[in-house]
């Protein structure tokens, strides 16, 4: 009910959110509606949610990953939410009984080292990936799984849908560099190595500099670390 409450109030009035704290220290960021609304579809395209969808949230929704990435998208059209605090073994043995649910790195690889992770068959479910470096091995694992895996890269100031590329199940990934994605939700530009993005899914007018060293070759772009 709790989640329930802040879900209204920021979709009426907006919301701060918390930086993870990976990058610098953690800091403050206000989501205005309007930028919520247009990260929220943004988002629903992403990951395929429809009012049908059943989401299980993992991630604090203090963060944009666990607010943004689907369970705020899907409130908006009436989908099922669940919000429990990550445990990997109450994952696997629930997820299941959903369609999606959002993962940082750390926790696929604690889902991966379980007993039940090894047998199991995830067909039918998106999992989303982002907040650090998604490795091919993550990537692989949950392909070979059945899931459709999405990796995901946004920032509390932008989406946090905004780049990303869908792995269907059986996909594999050997990428040399960290992958970001092929899709993207909002505009971008490379200056002296650095992604600068704007568009209506990120807080700020004009072009953001996000501090982050990409590079791109044909549509797909890769992380190379913090400026």
């Amino acid at each position: 009910m709790e989640l329930k409450k802040t879900l209204k109030d920021a979709l009426e009035h907006g919301c701060w959110l918390q930086t993870s704290g990976t990058t610098g220290a953690p800091k403050q960021i206000f989501q205005p509606v309007e930028k919520l609304r247009a990260a929220n579809e943004a988002a629903r395209i992403a990951n395929g949610i429809t009012k049908d969808s059943r989401i299980l949230t993992v991630c604090t929704p203090k963060h944009a990953g666990g607010l943004l990435a689907q369970t705020m998208p899907a409130y908006e059209i009436g989908a099922h939410i669940d919000y429990w605090p990550f445990n990997a073994y109450s994952w696997i043995r629930n997820i299941t009984d959903y369609t999606h649910s959002h993962l940082t790195p750390d926790m696929a690889r604690a889902v991966m080292k379980t007993k039940r992770f090894q047998e199991a068959d995830l067909t039918g479910i998106t999992v989303m990936c982002g907040s650090d470096r998604v490795g091919n091995d993550i990537i692989n694992a949950f392909t070979t799984k059945g899931v459709d895996f999405i990796v995901n890269w946004g920032m509390t100031e932008v989406g946090p849908c905004a780049i990303n590329k869908r792995f269907s199940p059986g996909d594999a990934a050997d990428y040399e560099h960290t992958i970001m994605g092929d899709q993207t939700y909002c505009q971008t530009k490379i200056v002296d190595g650095e992604l600068y993005v704007k568009g209506d899914i990120v807080v700020s007018k004009g072009w953001f500099k996000t501090g982050d060293r990409v590079s791109k070759t044909g549509n797909t772009y890769y992380f190379h670390g913090r400026i």
